[in-house]
């Protein structure tokens, strides 16, 4: 599984949505307080991209002693249709300075601490291990990569049923199956039927690093998953 340091990283340079707070400001134009860009330099700072008239780049630009604390808040939602779409929340707090090289709306944002909450459980991120790691290879791709699965390959999901036994039937509505988060180690597939719902994990036999090794590994799974619910090869 990514450590908790590769899963902030994903969801700081990946697609998530994300809010600058900052103390004082609390009534300011929300639009105002989200970046457009995101990125990582090698020491663990982060990049982020305003418009020069947002009040974060004013606070951080008459900031004494350029010292402004700021807190950086993520969201991350399933770009695909499924009840509760709420994956992870993180948050990343530390002091905001502006970048002055001629380029406006640009702040650095100093790793102090922060913490991410998410499918895979909620831990805190040391500002040694966030600088050290690395997104999700796939992070920002895994969108139409997601929606790809749930509009072309619904009966291949559907058969990954089979894999976890069922679930007394749970799982058994046709087009129950969907994939609610994809990354190197694996797919994470939402099942429902029969009022019920659960998320399961299908973890890949090692990770993949590009696209297609991607593409290989979704088709050993989904022909083990064809095996296991007794279909017959090309049958969807």
């Amino acid at each position: 599984m990514p450590t908790a340091a590769e899963r902030l990283r994903t969801l700081v340079e990946g697609n998530s949505s994300a809010r600058l707070v900052i103390p004082g400001l609390d009534g300011a134009d929300p639009f105002g307080m989200m970046p457009s860009e995101r990125t990582v330099t090698e020491d663990g700072d982060i990049i982020l991209c305003l418009p020069p008239d947002s009040p974060a780049v004013r606070a951080a630009t008459h900031a004494e002693d350029d010292e402004l604390t700021a807190v950086l808040e993520i969201t991350d939602i399933a770009p695909v249709a499924v009840r509760h779409r709420v994956r992870a929340h993180a948050w990343v707090a530390g002091w905001l300075t502006p970048i002055r090289d001629g380029r406006p709306g640009r702040l650095r944002l100093e790793f102090g601490e922060a913490a991410v909450d998410d499918l895979w459980g909620a831990d805190p991120v040391e500002p040694e291990e966030f600088a050290g790691a690395g997104a999700d290879p796939f992070a920002v791709h895994e969108a139409e990569l997601l929606q790809h699965l749930a509009t072309a390959h619904g009966g291949q999901l559907d058969w990954l049923c089979a894999l976890v036994g069922g679930r007394n039937g749970q799982c058994a509505a046709p087009h129950g199956a969907v994939p609610v988060a994809l990354d190197r180690f694996g797919l994470r597939v939402r099942f429902s039927g029969d009022g019920h719902a659960f998320d399961a994990r299908f973890d890949f036999p090692a990770p993949v690093a590009d696209h297609g090794q991607l593409r290989r590994a979704m088709h050993a799974l989904f022909d083990t998953a064809r095996d296991a619910a007794g279909h017959a090869p090309g049958e969807a």
